[in-house]
């Protein structure tokens, strides 16, 4: 049997309702007199005893700023995206409309500015309603502001749970004296003015907006500076119960609360009758902005801003632990300033998309991405893919095409890992051959097709495995793309027609093999893939990747071309050009880190011969001509499935991918396939992430330098090279063919795109074999 209550404190009686109400107000005037004055002016055991009381409550209280919402910009300023937990924007009270200030203080708080943090009169005024079985609010302006603080700061501790709202009713006696002692302090160190506007700009209107910016922008689509006195006279009324008088859901209770505070607004003296009446006859109606919250509903860049997420929150100097670095993002308030460049990213997207088109039913993937020799900055990111449904694309993915899959730490980046790079790995070779001081126009014998176990490579380091030989079964002789080029021939011409005999030709020529596996890392080219814990360096001991076996994200290809394009100097990628928080602290960004990598008559050379490659090799195939000097490789993996194209000017390098972007690329055959309605026999750098790279790049080479490369060296060019007339340079195109399907020609008799590069498997499951194994080294009709 329940036990019964005394009635004496039984604030459901008559009787119980008195002593509170007594009770109460004995301990408020301890505390008005605690607060007000001097402890040695109290005298008797008892009031020292309530004076000890109160000064052992805390009496300063810290007010740190709000979470505001994080603005990811691109270089010249655009807005990108936006992230937060509480959609809030800071104004100052200058900026936000006289109504809004007048209606909050006539409704919420008429003594505002004559109180000293805490309202006697109204105290009164809601004990007297208690005692009479009533609830009334007595908490000041000042003391919601407390309050707010107070919370703020425990969602950003990670304790929301412990939030107590204003006028909640499980707030104890003591958190209301405690309330009351920092409002009465604070207003010892703010003005009025401050800590009004300090409200304005914490107080909570709907879970999609925190603020009276952000709550104009949701509800009236406007600015708070721009409200209207009826819009103001809404949201003044809106902050005593945000659900009761949501103007969305409840209209009618919002105009009700609407019209309260305009008749507390006249009787103040804030409006006139003319203005009152006016404001009455206007119905309540809504303009909704929802915003939208991640990188995943970003316009022009969704993976690019989700990459530069996952920078901020892989690095320390954010934070010491993820969560700090996550709470930094979503509630600090940055600015964060990106490499991104929207004139360059419009037509990437637009192309990306334009690809492959609307139906895409065996989920070929396409991107392009490009950085600027010389900075490393990332200019472009695109992909054919969106992070949400609902977009414009059939495909849906969280996977980012272009970037590494984890960082030098180990850290996600959000990327896939790359694909198999196919042919545009044979420059690192042709730079190793350079770097030796060999010429471009030195034959080797591209005749040869069978490398046995047992040959005789010159090397100082890792020995080199895998085999082409017909005589181990399971094996073949290495294969190219067309059967009429097993010929002696220049080094030049064999990467001009992306031979791969004569690359591996090329390779046996060297006075050490592992000169291939020095040049890859000066470059810094490495993978990702599969489930490697940290980037690891491509093993060209490995025959098969010589020729692309192994996947490496297009970024990291792009950064590497990058380095033939600036002579030699080698730039790491960056996304972030700075940081900075709502109060102006500067975070840093990423600055160009760059060094000589490679030699400059070396790139040069390499840069040379790749122009070849675009004007008489491969690159022919492409019908989107640039019009400006170009250079670039094509690149196609062992199964057609995975196709590049890397093209560069002096100011632009893109690497452009078409394929497969998910499963196992040796078990899907790009063969006899149909495209945006094109059908290909099969599928080669050249056909489709050809035009791809050409449609864009059209319409963005004139926006940097194009002018023409250094020339190469003699002594590396041989004194057979004859130099090509100059390019007529032509006005880049303003665009307007990104629809266009692509009528790249598929003849059955064109040169080697890279297709068949024999040892893509053999990179991929160790190079036992050199890549023959699965019959992988079978020649492509």
């Amino acid at each position: 049997m329940a036990q019964a209550k005394n009635p004496l404190f039984d604030t459901a009686t008559v009787l119980g309702k008195i002593v509170a109400f007594l009770g109460i107000s004995a301990i408020c005037g301890v505390l008005v007199a605690g607060l007000l004055v001097p402890a040695a002016a109290v005298t008797g055991s008892a009031a020292s005893g309530s004076m000890q009381f109160f000064e052992d409550m805390p009496g300063e209280l810290t007010v740190n700023p709000p979470g505001q919402a994080t603005r990811v910009l691109a270089a010249d300023g655009s807005e990108i995206a936006t992230l937060f937990s509480e959609n809030r924007t800071r104004v100052a009270l200058k900026d936000i409309s006289p109504f809004v200030k007048d209606g909050v203080v006539s409704i919420e708080d008429s003594r505002y500015y004559e109180h000293g943090g805490v309202d006697p009169t109204g105290i009164a005024r809601a004990l007297v309603a208690t005692a009479r079985g009533s609830r009334q609010g007595a908490s000041t302006i000042t003391q919601q502001y407390v309050n707010n603080v107070l919370n703020e700061s425990l969602v950003s501790e990670g304790r929301g749970d412990e939030v107590t709202l204003n006028g909640s009713a499980s707030k104890t006696v003591g958190v209301k004296l405690r309330e009351m002692k920092l409002a009465i302090a604070l207003e010892k160190k703010m003005s009025k003015d401050q800590i009004l506007e300090g409200y304005l700009n914490i107080v909570f209107f709907n879970a999609n907006a925190y603020g009276i910016e952000a709550a104009s922008r949701y509800f009236f689509s406007t600015s708070a500076k721009d409200l209207t006195l009826p819009q103001a006279a809404v949201l003044a009324g809106l902050v005593n119960n945000p659900s009761a008088y949501n103007p969305i859901t409840n209209p009618e209770a919002s105009k009700m609360r609407r019209d309260l505070v305009l008749d507390a607004m006249l009787k103040n003296g804030k409006i006139t009758k003319q203005q009152h009446d006016e404001a009455v006859k206007t119905p309540v109606t809504t303009k909704v902005t929802i915003p939208h919250q991640g990188c995943q509903y970003s316009k022009t860049a969704p993976y690019f801003c989700d990459y530069v997420q996952h920078l901020i929150l892989n690095d320390p100097a954010y934070g010491e632990t993820e969560q700090d670095r996550l709470n930094l993002l979503t509630r600090g308030g940055l600015t964060i300033k990106t490499t991104l460049d929207p004139r360059l990213q419009k037509p990437a997207q637009e192309q990306a998309d334009a690809t492959v088109g609307a139906s895409n039913p065996d989920k070929w993937g396409a991107s392009l991405i490009t950085v600027q020799p010389g900075t490393g900055k990332i200019l472009s990111m695109a992909q054919n893919s969106r992070k949400v449904d609902n977009q414009g694309s059939q495909s849906v993915t969280d996977y980012n095409y272009n970037v590494d899959r984890i960082d030098a730490n180990g850290n996600q980046l959000g990327g896939l890992g790359g694909f198999q790079p196919g042919s545009t790995m044979k420059p690192i070779t042709l730079a190793a051959w350079l770097n030796e001081g060999k010429r471009t126009d030195e034959y080797v014998d591209a005749s040869r097709r069978v490398y046995p176990a047992d040959f005789p490579w010159k090397t100082t380091c890792t020995p080199v495995t895998g085999f082409y030989d017909p005589a181990v079964e399971g094996s073949e002789a290495l294969q190219n793309s067309e059967g009429n080029e097993y010929r002696p021939m220049t080094v030049r011409e064999g990467i001009t027609l992306s031979i791969n005999t004569a690359t591996f030709a090329s390779a046996a020529g060297l006075n050490d093999f592992c000169d291939i596996q020095r040049m890859t890392d000066a470059l810094q080219v490495h993978t990702t893939g599969g489930d490697v814990k940290k980037p690891e360096k491509l093993k060209m001991n490995v025959l098969g990747n010589i020729l692309g076996g192994t996947e490496v994200a297009p970024l990291t290809m792009a950064s590497a071309y990058a380095t033939f394009a600036n002579n030699g100097t080698f730039c790491e990628a960056i996304a972030i050009d700075s940081v900075t928080d709502a109060q102006g602290k500067k975070y840093p960004g990423q600055s160009s880190s760059c060094h000589e990598a490679i030699k400059p008559d070396v790139a040069k050379t390499v840069t040379n011969v790749l122009q070849d490659v675009m004007s008489k090799g491969s690159g022919v195939l492409i019908p989107e001509k640039l019009g400006v000097p170009n250079a670039g490789k094509t690149g196609t993996n062992n199964t057609n499935s995975q196709t590049w194209v890397i093209a560069y000017t002096k100011g632009l390098v893109t690497a452009s991918y078409f394929g497969q972007v998910f499963g196992n690329p040796n078990l899907f055959e790009g063969t006899n396939v149909t495209v945006n309605g094109v059908t290909y026999p099969r599928i080669d750098g050249a056909y489709v992430a050809g035009p791809q790279m050409g449609k864009y790049m059209q319409q963005v080479v004139g926006l940097y330098d194009h002018g023409e490369f250094d020339p190469a060296p003699d002594n590396l060019l041989g004194t057979s090279y004859v130099a090509p007339p100059p390019v007529q340079t032509q006005q880049p195109s303003n665009g307007g063919n990104n629809d266009k399907k692509s009528d790249a020609p598929t003849p059955s008799n064109s040169p080697s795109s890279g297709s068949n590069n024999g040892g893509s498997t053999g990179g991929n499951t160790g190079g036992n074999n050199g890549g023959g194994n699965n019959g992988n080294n079978k020649k492509k009709p």
